[in-house]
């Protein structure tokens, strides 16, 4: 099957601080391992809380709130991941997304590229990748499927090559999360009612069950230190 895990935002990465070389190798290290073991499918990190924009639309009206922001309705339903010339052209899309959703929150985010840790130059013309977050609901918690007029939004988002990934989590009794404080885990069943925490990035695996995902968890934490996942198996 295949899981989705979500860590979660800490204080320095919301800070905006460089990841130190100990960390950058030791994800490098467990990224190659993943992938060596063909359990890897895809996995982006995304900038800070600053760099966001968060969407709410209600009866027919769209408001936009730019970053900074804490986290409030933290439970993610789908994700999306675009390549766009710029960030307006990614707000037009998102825009798109959340009208044809209905009364929906999404958050709009730039994933973190090589240049922004100082591997190298950001070269000219690069497009922008941007990771779209279609928050948790009461129809998205009872497994309601998405409607035909977003199925064609996201559709034409695949047709224009703007659509990179695009996934829906299964609900959040099927889910569970870990938090590890000083090494030690703490594992959680759902259904969670709220999550405040926003996320930090992402993997998803092909793994045989979402308990599997304890390991890599595991792992994960031995790179980063304290930290707070969230894994879901994603809808066929």
């Amino acid at each position: 099957m295949r899981i989705i895990s979500m860590h979660k935002v800490d204080a320095a990465m919301e800070a905006g601080a460089m990841p130190s070389q100990e960390v950058i190798q030791g994800m490098g290290q467990l990224i190659g391992d993943m992938q060596k073991s063909g359990v890897l499918i895809a996995g982006e990190g995304l900038r800070p809380s600053a760099t966001r924009v968060r969407l709410r639309f209600s009866g027919g009206e769209r408001s936009v709130q730019k970053g900074p922001y804490r986290g409030e309705n933290e439970l993610i339903a789908a994700i999306a991941l675009l390549k766009v010339a710029d960030m307006d052209e990614a707000l037009g899309w998102a825009s798109r997304y959340g009208e044809a959703a209905g009364d929906a929150e999404l958050e709009l985010g730039p994933v973190t590229e090589p240049w922004d840790l100082g591997f190298m130059p950001k070269p000219a013309g690069a497009p922008t990748r941007c990771l779209l977050l279609h928050k948790g609901n009461a129809d998205s918690e009872a497994g309601k499927a998405p409607s035909a007029a977003l199925a064609k939004v996201t559709e034409e988002m695949r047709k224009a090559g703007v659509l990179m990934l695009s996934e829906r989590l299964q609900p959040s009794r099927k889910a569970t999360r870990t938090k590890v404080v000083g090494k030690k885990p703490l594992v959680l069943d759902g259904p969670f009612t709220e999550s405040k925490e926003l996320i930090a990035g992402f993997v998803i695996l092909e793994l045989p069950a979402v308990s599997a995902a304890r390991d890599f968890g595991l792992r994960f934490a031995e790179v980063l230190g304290d930290v707070e996942m969230d894994v879901y198996p994603l809808q066929d």
